[in-house]
């Protein structure tokens, strides 16, 4: 019974029009159901966390993946593709709440507290571990050290083995984030830290700024704040086993590779799960024979895609054509690009385009981050920016949450953003109205 761009408006704050009163009444009992599961949205998460959640992340973190076979890997793996199902219900409908609630009592960004969800609670506490070593080490080591000689530096002076344990623990509770939660090919913090080390060299010499928590919030703010809170819950656990998901593929791979199976380290990934399904289950010689050949096949298609330097948003068919290039923005065109204001604040500053989190980005605080997507893995990237654009995503968002915490202004939703924007062009944004002005 709701109009068509309902999730437009709840998303996106697109314009809400007034449905057809025939289609409203014969979808009473559907939205009756829908609002009833918005109500006990709180304590159904609850209660699944508790039958379900957090009893299979103690048991994935109770015992190791190389202590199982094959066999017990690909059961652990159907045990969580089970749970999160659950997970993903919660992962829609939880910020789809919250922004309703938003949106019904209008309630402002800045009137909430978004300490608790895990992009913003992980650069929170990388931080406090950075301000407990500045007391630690000298202004030159502080400036001139990166990552890498800064830890060396740790481990060799008094009182350095704390800040190292504190690191260290740091990665134990944060580890499962990643560049992008919900691919099970792309590493996490845990497996590869070289980027958090360098982080927190720059958080070191540039402490991040203390954003302010809401004073007094109103009842209605409350009420929204218990949503945000519940959709910072949902993103842990739905994180967590996308992480514990990859490492038990990664346990399979280890085997296979040490058997001649797989001859490179993320070949698995290339393969479908009922292909996988048949390697553990059965002797499958045509497969096994066959294997080098797929993998290479599908990794060569991968490079290809990779070139592509704009993906349509629709795709149909198994062999789409190719997109058309956009075109970049000529500096006497003077465009002014419309997208959505995802986090208030007037900047100017130079653009830098990043499209993946995999090479060593330079950025500061007179930088424009224009990149194709965010996750709560980019939230490092995000907070040493001084601005942000986004070629998807909305004010629920992990890049605008992260961007409304340190006070970043950030617009989302400019179509082709990493590819009409160059690296050094100067660019104005107004994360209020969701305006970009290409200066030069």
């Amino acid at each position: 019974g709701l109009p068509p761009e309902s999730l437009e408006f709840l998303t996106r704050g697109a314009k809400f029009s007034k449905p057809p009163i025939n289609t409203t009444i014969k979808n009473v009992p559907g939205l009756l159901r829908l609002l009833g599961r918005e109500w006990r949205l709180d304590k159904d998460f609850e209660a699944d966390y508790q039958t379900h959640f957090l009893p299979l992340l103690n048991q994935l973190s109770a015992r190791a993946q190389s202590e199982l076979s094959p066999v017990q890997l690909l059961e652990r793996i159907d045990s969580i593709l089970a749970v999160l199902k659950r997970a993903t219900y919660y992962s829609i409908l939880a910020p789809l709440s919250m922004s309703l609630r938003q949106a019904v009592l209008k309630i402002d960004d800045k009137e909430l507290d978004n300490s608790k969800t895990p992009e913003v609670d992980s650069m929170r506490a990388l931080a406090r571990i950075a301000a407990d070593a500045r007391h630690l080490l000298s202004h030159e080591q502080i400036i001139y050290d990166s990552g890498a000689s800064l830890f060396a530096t740790l481990a060799e002076i008094p009182d350095g083995s704390s800040i190292l344990e504190q690191f260290d623990r740091f990665l134990e509770g944060y580890g499962y984030l990643s560049e992008v939660a919900t691919d099970v090919a792309i590493p996490r913090w845990q497996e590869d830290p070289r980027s958090l080390r360098k982080l927190f060299a720059q958080f070191l010499a540039h402490p991040l700024p203390q954003s302010p928590k809401p004073r007094g919030q109103r009842w209605k703010a409350e009420v929204v704040q218990a949503r945000l809170d519940l959709k910072g819950r949902v993103t842990q656990v739905y994180s967590k086993l996308m992480a514990h998901l990859r490492w038990s593929f990664l346990a399979i791979e280890a085997r296979w590779l040490l058997s001649g199976l797989l001859l490179e380290p993320g070949d698995i990934f290339f393969l479908e799960l009922p292909e996988i399904r048949s390697l553990v289950g059965s002797d499958n010689q045509e497969l096994r024979q066959q294997l080098p050949e797929i993998v290479q096949q599908r990794r060569t298609k991968l490079a290809q895609d990779a070139q592509l330097t704009s993906v349509p948003f629709l795709v149909y068919g198994n062999n789409p054509p190719l997109p058309a290039q956009p075109k970049s923005l000529a500096g006497s065109d003077q465009p002014l690009l419309q997208g959505i204001g995802a986090s208030s604040g007037l900047v100017e500053g130079l653009v830098k385009v990043v499209k993946s989190l995999q090479s060593d980005i330079t950025i500061d605080q007179q930088t424009i981050v224009v990149v194709p997507y965010t996750d709560s893995g980019w939230a490092p990237l995000l907070a040493r920016a001084g601005g942000l654009i986004s070629e998807v995503g909305g004010r629920l968002s992990h890049g605008a949450i992260v961007a409304r915490e340190y006070g970043i202004p950030a617009v989302m939703d400019i179509n082709h953003a990493t590819d009409i924007l160059r690296d050094g062009q100067r660019v104005r944004i107004d994360g209020q109205l969701g305006t970009v002005d290409v200066l030069d």
